[in-house]
C-alpha cells in the first residue's frame, strides 16, 4: 500500500477529490492530512473521511526535520501539496526525493513564485493580455513553483473574464486532472500497476 500525505492550507476541495478518488483502492491510500491552519476547511474534510490529521506550526516546520518523524510513523511514501502555502524545507525535499508534487493555478513558469497563489494569480492573469490560463502539476524543489513540470491543462480567457470566473474554470481543471495525475505519477514512481482505477 502506497500511503499519501496531503498538505493543504484552505478549504480542501482538491484534497476531497483526491481522497474520494483513492477511496477503496487496495494499492494507494490517503493516510494523512497535514495543515498549517487548525480552522481550515480541509481539517473538516479529513474528519468527514476519517483521515488522520496533523496540524503543524511554522517555526517547527521550518526547523526542517521536525515533522519527519510524524510522516515516518504514518509510513508516508508520497506527499501531495493541494493549496499548501508554505515553502517546503530542503530537509523534507531530501527525505522525499521526486516524491513531492504540487498543483499551481496557472501555466508555469508564468505567474509563479512567492505570494503568487489563489486569487492573486487569477487577478494577475485577468489583468494581463493572455488569452489562456490553466493548471500546472510539478515536482517540488527548494524554490517556489519551480520543479520539473509533470502536466499542464489549459482553458481560455474570455472577454470580460473576472478573477472569480477564471477561478471556477481552474477549479474544474484541478478536480478533473489532479487525482488522475497523482495516480499516474505514483504508478511510475513506485513501479506498480493498480487495476482498481
Amino acid at each position: 500500500m502506497i500511503k499519501i500525505a496531503i498538505f493543504a492550507s484552505g478549504n480542501g476541495s482538491n484534497a476531497e477529490k483526491i481522497i474520494g478518488f483513492f477511496h477503496g483502492s487496495k494499492v494507494i491510500k490517503v493516510e494523512l492530512i497535514v495543515s498549517n491552519k487548525p480552522t481550515a476547511g480541509v481539517v473538516q474534510i479529513a474528519n468527514k473521511w476519517h483521515v488522520p490529521g496533523l496540524i503543524i506550526e511554522r517555526q517547527q516546520f521550518y526547523n526542517g526535520d521536525h515533522y519527519l518523524e510524524d510522516l515516518k510513523s504514518n509510513q508516508i511514501d508520497f506527499i501531495v501539496l493541494a493549496g499548501f502555502l508554505w515553502k517546503i524545507p530542503v530537509e523534507l525535499i531530501n527525505a522525499f526525493p521526486q516524491k513531492i508534487i504540487n498543483i499551481h493555478p496557472a501555466l508555469l513558469p508564468k505567474y509563479g513564485g512567492k505570494n503568487m497563489y489563489g486569487n492573486y494569480v487569477h487577478e494577475a492573469v485577468v489583468a494581463s493580455t493572455d488569452t489562456e490560463s490553466g493548471i500546472t502539476i510539478h515536482y517540488v524543489d527548494e524554490h517556489y513553483d519551480h520543479g520539473d513540470v509533470i502536466f499542464q491543462a489549459k482553458c481560455g480567457i474570455n472577454a470580460g473574464e473576472t478573477a472569480a470566473s477564471l477561478a471556477e474554470k481552474i477549479h474544474r481543471l484541478e478536480h478533473a486532472h489532479f487525482p488522475k495525475i497523482i495516480h499516474a505519477v505514483i504508478e511510475k514512481t513506485f513501479a506498480i500497476q493498480s487495476s482498481d482505477k
